[in-house]
C-alpha cells in the first residue's frame, strides 16, 4: 500500500472514486455525500480550515459501501443503517455475496409466474 493510498482525500476526490454522478448536469454530487454525512453518523471526515472536508481510507471504505447498499442494491437509507449500526458489519465484500440481487428475485417471481399459468391450464 502506498502513501497515497493512505492520504486523505477531498469531497471531490472521493465522488470520482465511488463514481458518483449527477443527473442533472457535469457537476459532481458533492452533496449527496454531505446528506449521507448527516444520515449515517459513521461518516466522520476531517473538516479543516475553510470548512473543506477531508476523508481518510476507513471514511472512503464506509461511503462505497453505503453507496453499493442505496445505489445498487435499491435498499433504503433505514435498511443500510441497520446494517452499519451492526457491532460486526459486513465488509463490502461479504455484503455483495449475502446480498438479494434484484435479478435473482425477479428470475424467481417469473418462475412463480410460469408455474401458476401451467396450474391454472392443468384445472
Amino acid at each position: 500500500m502506498s502513501k497515497f493510498d493512505d492520504a486523505y482525500k477531498s469531497i471531490g476526490e472521493v465522488v470520482k472514486i465511488i463514481g458518483l454522478k449527477s443527473k442533472k448536469s457535469q457537476s459532481l454530487p458533492t452533496h449527496t455525500i454531505r446528506y449521507w454525512e448527516k444520515e449515517f453518523k459513521q461518516i466522520k471526515p476531517k473538516i479543516l480550515n475553510g470548512k473543506r472536508r477531508y476523508y481518510n481510507k476507513k471514511n472512503i471504505e464506509l461511503i462505497k459501501k453505503v453507496h453499493y447498499l442505496l445505489k445498487e442494491q435499491g435498499m433504503t437509507i433505514n435498511g443500510v443503517k441497520k446494517i452499519l449500526d451492526k457491532k460486526d458489519s459486513l465488509k463490502l465484500d461479504e455484503t455483495q455475496n449475502n446480498s438479494i440481487k434484484t435479478y435473482e428475485v425477479r428470475d424467481k417471481l417469473l418462475k412463480i409466474s410460469n408455474l401458476l399459468k401451467k396450474i391454472k391450464k392443468i384445472k
